[in-house]
């Protein structure tokens, strides 16, 4: 939750108390409001607004033992309910974890601190490939934290039985091979993802904002609509896991953990992430400083922290995150750092794209498809 400063108590006491002792009593309670106040205020606390489940309660922990804080942490689900709470006025976060095209919204409206990189000498663990992005040249405002790709997820058993493709989008679009996995697939509910996907399958940029090609994904994805199950933006980790969905297109990190948990539940089918060949997009989230943080020496601090290999390569360990710390990989775990899907080669970090921010009548007119996938 986000931490506001409370007034003042009016200090009320029982009418029939005598004046000495209203003046013992409220003697003590300034007493002790200075005490405790100025206790907190020696401890410091450090105001996380963050994605859930995006940091384990170790690395925090730890981090709070260092710096002798403590960390106050509020959580968001998507990028617009984040943005959408800071333009109401919510106040007091030091640090935000945005992805990149909500950043470039943060930074067009000036509501970032700029980065003092000398107190940042583990900026140099990064790997350069996740520097210096469209939506932030040069990190004036942000540090990469960890990525997301999002690409097919499948019953590996499944898939194999149907001779289905699975290196393709043409297996979530396509109804020759949706015919054979008809209620059993399902799509982000997310209209810039699943128009990102149907732009990359017709052979267009993620980021293409020519209408016509946004129309012939608007088509493409109408046709594809009846095979699905459902548009599924979270309970799909849960059907992938008992079974009663086949095929996602989701997210590497939920794929990652549906099968986790499918193994301790000892399904006997596992559960796989593939980068489609024609490409996909690359969600890549970065700590930020709010200009309205109380405490940007906390803020730097815990960015600092975070940079660590060992204390980065915990998210990764923790839901299968991309790590884009090079310090990390020395303490990612064998399995994890081998998955191409999280870790793509060459190739396919080629074939990745980062969504950039539209303009205003952009997202109207992307809003407006979106209404007319759903009506159809």
């Amino acid at each position: 939750m986000t931490i506001f400063c409370s007034p003042a108590r009016r200090f009320r006491l029982p009418g029939k108390a005598r004046p000495a002792h209203c003046f013992m009593r409220a003697l003590l309670f300034c007493l002790a409001t200075f005490i405790f106040g100025h206790t907190a205020n020696a401890e410091g606390v450090l105001h996380l607004y963050n994605w859930n489940n995006y940091i384990s309660d170790e690395t925090v922990a730890r981090f709070e033992a260092q710096c002798a804080c403590r960390v106050m942490q509020d959580y968001y689900s998507d990028n617009e309910e984040m943005l959408a709470k800071l333009a109401a006025g919510a106040t007091g976060y030091d640090i935000i974890v945005p992805t990149g095209n909500a950043m470039e919204s943060l930074i067009r409206q000036k509501a970032l601190r700029p980065l003092d990189k000398f107190r940042l000498p583990n900026l140099k663990n990064i790997n350069p490939v996740y520097l210096n992005t469209a939506f932030d040249p040069g990190n004036r405002f942000s540090v990469p934290y960890a990525y997301t790709i999002t690409l097919i997820g499948y019953n590996a058993e499944k898939m194999r039985e149907l001779a289905l493709p699975t290196d393709t989008w043409a297996v979530i679009f396509e109804p020759k091979y949706l015919g054979k996995v008809k209620g059993r697939v399902t799509v982000l509910d997310s209209q810039r993802e699943l128009m990102a996907a149907a732009l990359k399958y017709l052979g267009y940029s993620a980021n293409d904002t020519d209408e016509a090609h946004w129309k012939q994904a608007r088509d493409l994805i109408i046709r594809a609509k009846p095979y699905w199950a459902a548009f599924n933006a979270s309970s799909y980790i849960k059907e992938l896991t008992v079974g009663n969905i086949w095929l996602v297109h989701g997210y590497s990190n939920d794929i990652f953990q549906a099968n986790l948990d499918a193994q301790k539940a000892g399904r006997k089918f596992s559960l796989v992430s593939s980068i489609p060949k024609e490409g996909a997009t690359l969600s890549l989230d970065s700590m930020v400083l709010h200009k309205a943080g109380p405490r940007p020496d906390l803020a730097f601090r815990f960015i600092n922290f975070m940079l660590d290999g060992k204390n980065s390569a915990e998210l990764t360990n923790l839901i299968g995150s991309g790590n884009p710390n090079m310090d990390a990989m020395h303490y990612i775990k064998a399995e994890i750092a081998q998955n191409p899907a999280i870790f793509p080669d060459a190739q396919h970090q080629a074939n990745l794209e980062m969504l950039r921010d539209l303009d205003r009548n952009q997202r109207r007119m992307l809003s407006r498809m979106w209404t007319e996938i759903k009506l159809r």
